[in-house]
């Protein structure tokens, strides 16, 4: 009797493909910060719609006034009854479940008469490069669901001195009225970044880290900074946030080869699933910011 895969055998990679995937991510990602730093890879995953639950409570934590020192408070006439720190509120977390949203596959095949290189390590070259492509995936698809979660939307009217330095004023000043706690990142497109290493402000004599011969700056107004590519953005040129706000997911459903009957050698496949998550609540850490609309004839 023949099996499902007509008795030709086939090897797994499930979990070599998981540690590729995570270690290249974590070099080549560009808002793997905005994520908590890495991707959360799970292998062997069934074709399903739920990725996992995250405990989430939706409580605010409350600060309570001053220790209480009463006589009569938690001592005296206030034993048993009463407490020096304020009312208690109860903690709850609640299990929400999170779909992926979107897949990933790759189908390719080694024949070892045209392979020109040793057949095992072929297979490992073409995982590594199979794992930056879908980095590559990943960063689109991010970069997609940041600009879709930003709560807060800043508008650029141009690129000139004084509107880059506007721009980081009010970003500055919305993260500290709604209390943000964290390390506050922008990325950018190009023109924004070199209009922030060409700007007056960021001299040695205000003990700028810019660095004008390798164009590099690395803070500004409070803010990291970093240039990522313009195809990055589809309707904005930059997002403002703090690190750690989501989570981004995925599934591996399979990363296998096998023999096959088409030629001498394996076909290689790989599918999976992928998502991204963050709580209503973070969406207001989030900034996206847009381009003025230039007059007409410009």
């Amino acid at each position: 009797m023949t099996t499902k895969n007509q008795e030709l055998s086939a090897r797994s990679y499930q979990p070599q493909f998981k540690q590729l995937l995570q270690a290249v991510f974590k070099k080549q990602s560009y808002f793997a910060d905005f994520f908590g730093g890495g991707v959360e890879a799970l292998d062997g995953v069934q074709f399903n719609e739920t990725a996992f639950s995250v405990k989430t409570s939706d409580i605010p934590v409350v600060v309570g006034a001053a220790y209480s020192k009463g006589a009569n408070v938690a001592f005296g006439t206030g034993t048993g009854n009463s407490t020096r720190f304020g009312n208690r509120t109860e903690i709850i977390y609640t299990d929400t479940p999170v779909s992926y949203s979107w897949e990933w596959v790759f189908h390719e095949g080694i024949d070892r008469h045209t392979v020109n290189n040793d057949f095992d390590s072929a297979v490992s070259d073409r995982l590594e490069l199979q794992a930056q492509a879908k980095t590559q995936a990943f960063n689109t698809h991010h970069s997609a669901f940041i600009e879709a979660s930003a709560g807060k939307e800043l508008t650029l009217a141009d690129y000139s001195a004084d509107n880059i330095k506007a721009l980081f004023n009010d970003a500055s000043k919305y993260f500290t009225q709604i209390e943000s706690v964290g390390t506050r990142v922008v990325k950018v497109t190009s023109d924004i970044y070199n209009a922030i290493v060409d700007h007056q402000l960021t001299t040695t004599g205000k003990n700028s880290t810019v660095s004008i011969d390798n164009n590099e700056v690395i803070k500004f107004k409070g803010f990291l900074v970093q240039e990522v590519p313009d195809s990055m953005f589809t309707d904005s040129v930059a997002y403002f946030y703090i690190v750690a706000v989501a989570k981004a997911f995925t599934g591996i459903n399979t990363a296998r080869t096998f023999e096959s009957e088409d030629f001498d050698g394996v076909a290689l496949q790989g599918a999976g699933k992928a998502g991204e998550f963050i709580l209503d609540d973070n969406k207001q850490a989030v900034v996206k910011v847009t381009l003025a609309t230039p007059p007409v004839g410009e």
